[in-house]
């Protein structure tokens, strides 16, 4: 079968099942099995596929069908122009997630017109994808560390951290229990903000993601509150960081109000227009 058929058989089969982006998903994972770059199957749709790599597409379009994510069979995926590893121990870096990398950077070169380095803490980290971009634009002008309760999630951040050259320090922590640091400049977190009665109801692919990662507790709420409760106890005149679900703005910058050690909470929307990042001020700066 010449690789212009199977392409077109795979976004068939895809489409059938009500998988979007199906022609996309279909040339990247053929150029996947093959080893090749997207841009070879363009300029080779003529060529004949061999029965084993046939078979071995086969095999994965049906793992796409029953749920499973493109990016735990590839093992990738691209944030903030690097490369990835993922499994199935740690969510998938979304594009909607980069801008909380943006934003934190933007108070990181604030932050260092007043001091020589800083200090981040990006808590829940799971593939790593914000600490270890954060290290790889700020390099020795920050120390940054990373922590997350999951072993499995660490050493998928740690192989990260090697693949990219960076030099985040990891803890292994249930949020701020085993943080010794002291006052760190800015702390940063997309923590599991899920309503529980919600996971259930979403697509396929994320239900296939650790639950561990999604499930924020009944209100969507049960970590914002911990984090905010105690965040302010670890940042020395700086900020933090949250991302946040398309409707939790009211209720996230409420919790803020709520401490008076926040100030200037403002909350910034996504590309797509949706609020996902609200920042707050702790101490003077």
């Amino acid at each position: 079968m010449k690789i212009k058929e199977v392409i077109e058989e795979g976004k068939n089969a895809l489409s059938k099942n009500n998988i979007e982006d199906n022609v996309i998903i279909t040339r990247e994972l053929l150029a996947f099995v093959l080893g090749v770059e997207k841009q070879y199957l363009v300029i080779h749709l003529e060529d004949e596929l061999n029965a084993e790599d046939y078979i071995k597409f086969k095999e994965n379009i049906n793992k796409l069908i029953n749920g499973m994510p493109l990016q735990y069979i590839t093992n990738n995926q691209e944030f903030m122009g690097l490369n990835f590893f993922v499994n199935e121990n740690v969510l998938i870096p979304q594009p909607d997630t980069e801008i909380i990398v943006e934003e934190t950077l933007k108070k990181c070169k604030e932050l260092l017109l007043q001091n020589g380095k800083i200090k981040i803490l990006d808590l829940c980290t799971g593939s790593g994808a914000i600490a270890v971009s954060l290290e790889n634009f700020l390099g020795d002008k920050a120390e940054v560390f990373a922590s997350d309760i999951s072993t499995k999630a660490l050493d998928v951040a740690k192989n990260n951290n090697e693949k990219n050259n960076t030099n985040v320090r990891f803890i292994e922590s249930n949020l701020f229990e085993n943080i010794q640091e002291q006052k760190f400049n800015i702390i940063v977190s997309n923590p599991p903000y899920i309503r529980s009665n919600v996971i259930n109801n979403l697509p396929k692919q994320v239900q296939n993601e650790p639950h561990l990662a999604l499930d924020g507790g009944e209100d969507g709420l049960k970590f914002y509150k911990k984090i905010i409760e105690q965040a302010c106890n670890y940042i020395e005149n700086g900020y933090l960081i949250l991302e946040i679900g398309y409707d939790q703005k009211e209720d996230v910058e409420n919790l803020l109000k709520e401490n008076k050690n926040y100030s200037e909470i403002k909350t910034i929307q996504d590309l797509s227009g949706n609020d996902r990042c609200v920042i707050a001020k702790v101490g003077k700066i």
